[in-house]
């Protein structure tokens, strides 16, 4: 089961910055679970996946 609210550990910070640098329409879609999930290096959901398919840039 996956914490909700606060924790002990830091969010990752490259990817806060990734996260705020993205459009506001793009933040709107992001639900605070599919963020959590980003910030702190979960398994990403395939929802969040399809949102930020055109932002992303496939590693060799």
């Amino acid at each position: 089961m996956q914490q909700v609210g606060p924790r002990k550990e830091k969010p990752d910070p490259e990817r806060m910055a990734i996260l705020r640098a993205l459009p506001v329409e793009v933040k709107q879609q992001i639900t605070g679970e599919e963020a959590q999930a980003f910030l702190y290096k979960e398994a990403l959901p395939d929802s969040l996946l399809e949102k930020l398919k055109g932002y992303m840039v496939e590693d060799d």
